[in-house]
């Protein structure tokens, strides 16, 4: 969490405080690029400054981010209202049917939306080592699961996928008795 918070401080404070985004593509792109305005807000994002400072691009950019967000949120939410009421024990129906670690999906789908609405040097530099930080955590998590519900967690771990839906229909988790 300490370093999801980090990356949520490294873009809130460069969109709000100090643009060093800005910065760096005024001194590269100079004059060459005009709608590199230092001190117009939305030439912070660099989509849109790539993009040609479209205000369309910016809108959809905004929107599009935003339902990341959300859609991320909506995933976390559920994904935690099913471990709690599971009461300890495991759980592999509903949005564990489709990923073993669905509250992180959520996550990374917030963070891309940030990166899709606001992306910076830092958060984007950042996004890579936060993304291993968590994949990271998840297989500690998994030894942990292993450990705790043996043969069960091993099959439900070989029949889905991590973090990422398989395109096809998810199929039903085998039960096996311990």
């Amino acid at each position: 969490m300490g370093a999801f918070s980090a990356f949520v401080v490294a873009l809130f404070t460069e969109m709000y405080g100090f643009p060093l985004t800005i910065y760096i593509l005024t001194s590269i792109l100079g004059s060459k690029y005009s709608v590199t305005n230092p001190f117009s807000h939305t030439n912070g994002n660099l989509w849109v400054v790539l993009a040609g400072g479209s205000t369309y691009i910016s809108i959809l950019l905004m929107l599009l981010g935003g339902l990341a967000m959300v859609g991320g949120l909506i995933i976390m939410g559920k994904a935690w209202r099913q471990i709690h009421q599971a009461n300890g024990e495991m759980v592999t129906s509903g949005l564990y049917r489709l990923v073993r670690h669905p509250q992180y999906s959520g996550l990374f789908l917030i963070t891309v939306g940030m990166l899709i609405q606001w992306p910076t040097i830092i958060t984007a530099a950042m996004w890579p080592i936060l993304m291993l930080m968590y994949y990271r955590l998840a297989r500690r998590e998994e030894k942990e699961m292993a450990s705790h519900f043996g043969n069960r967690y091993v099959t439900y771990r070989q029949q889905v996928p991590m973090f990422w839906p398989r395109l096809a229909t998810a199929a039903p988790i085998n039960r096996i008795e311990v």
